[in-house]
Parts: C-alpha cells; sequence; structure tokens
C-alpha cells in the first residue's frame, strides 16, 4: 500500500492545488446561494473525481501483473509524461505578459446565476474535461493500478487520492462554513494569490510532473 500512496501522491497534490477549481468555488461562495453552492461544487467534485479514480484503478488492476509492472503501464506513463509537457508549454505560451491579467472565462462571470444543480455539474467538467486536471488523475490512478498492493491497499490509495486532490473545494468550503467573520477575508486573499500566480504553479507543476513520469517510463522500459 505504501508503494501505491507514494506513486500517486505526486499528482493528488498536483490536483490540489490546481487553481481553476478552488477559483470557482470561492466566487461560488460570494453568490446569494453561497452556502448550497459551495455544497454542491464540492460534492460534483468529489464524486467526478473519485469516478475517475476508481474507473482507470479497476481497469488497470484487471490485467494480469504477477510478472511484474507491465510495460503496458510505462508506455502510459510515458504518454502522460510527454502531455504534462505539452501542457507546461501551452501554459508558458499562454501565460499573461507583464501589466496583463487574465481574462476570466465566460463561465466564471456566470457564476452568480448558478443553481445546485449547475454548480455540481460545472465541477464534474472541471475534473473531466479540463485536460490539466484529467490527466493528473488518470497518472495518479495509472500509479495506484500498476502498484503491487493489494485490493484494500489500492481501495485506500485510491481514496487517499480523491480526498488529497479535493483539498481545492474542501478547505474554502470549510473556511467559509467555519471562518465565521473572517471568512471572507481569508478567501478572498486565496482567490487573489491564486489568480496573480496560476500561470507559474501550474507550468512548475506540469514540468516537474512531465519530466518524473517520462524518467519512470525510460527507467522502466529500460
Amino acid at each position: 500500500m505504501g508503494d501505491a500512496i507514494g506513486q500517486m501522491l505526486a499528482s493528488a497534490v498536483g490536483i490540489a492545488i490546481s487553481p481553476l477549481p478552488l477559483i470557482a468555488v470561492i466566487l461560488m461562495l460570494a453568490t446569494p446561494r453561497g452556502r448550497s453552492n459551495g455544497i454542491a461544487f464540492t460534492a460534483g467534485w468529489v464524486v467526478a473525481l473519485g469516478a475517475v479514480t476508481t474507473a482507470v484503478v479497476l481497469a488497470g488492476s484487471g490485467i494480469d501483473s504477477s510478472a511484474g509492472t507491465p510495460d503496458w503501464s510505462y508506455w502510459v506513463k510515458l504518454g502522460l509524461g510527454v502531455l504534462f509537457l505539452l501542457l507546461a508549454a501551452r501554459q508558458w505560451r499562454g501565460r499573461p505578459r507583464a501589466g496583463q491579467t487574465a481574462e476570466q472565462p465566460g463561465w466564471m462571470r456566470a457564476i452568480d446565476r448558478f443553481g445546485p444543480p449547475k454548480s455540481a455539474g460545472l465541477a464534474a467538467v472541471l475534473v473531466a474535461a479540463n485536460p490539466k486536471n484529467l490527466v493528473l488523475a488518470v497518472g495518479g490512478a495509472v500509479s495506484i493500478a500498476t502498484s503491487g498492493a493489494s485490493g484494500g491497499g489500492k481501495a485506500v490509495a485510491g481514496a487517499l487520492l480523491v480526498l488529497i486532490g479535493s483539498l481545492c473545494t474542501l478547505l474554502p468550503l470549510g473556511v467559509y462554513l467555519l471562518g465565521g467573520a473572517r471568512a471572507t477575508e481569508v478567501l478572498g486573499g486565496w482567490k487573489a494569490w491564486m489568480s496573480a500566480h496560476n500561470s507559474a504553479i501550474m507550468i512548475v507543476l506540469l514540468l516537474v510532473l512531465g519530466v518524473k513520469y517520462v524518467g519512470d517510463a525510460v527507467s522502466g522500459l529500460a
């Protein structure tokens, strides 16, 4: 189990520090229906991330790996590593230049009109249709599936992947529900910092994960 947890940890942390869901949930918490929308968004995120993780772990674990880590897993990691590097290059090209601010997507400007169903649906889209989050989730789940852990160990590692990867929504919601009068100030500070450093965070994260996955794949295939 320790191997499975260690292998997926980088991907889980990568999902957790992804700025987009954190900014989205903070914006939702500031709407007139902040409590219900924030809870719905967080629930949608946890369910969607859990579904992706479960599907990949079950699919990968169903393949016989009694002879050791299968070669296909290294090819998958190689592909994911290259994809991470390509996403890092794309993020670098699209970064705001000095003095510029990134334009808000249309869905962010429409959040005030969202209800709980749309909030939960948006969370699922940000997991399954956002390339960075989806690749991170698949990469972590593949690492769990191809580890030497038992079925129970993989289940625990998968649950931890979902829990850690959901901190980007669970922490803001917790601050909102329990933080009292200072919650708005704290969440506003988080949002401002993540908005300002979004590109830098994602570029570094994607580069580190890309190099790690490519290195693991080349080492395994060699």
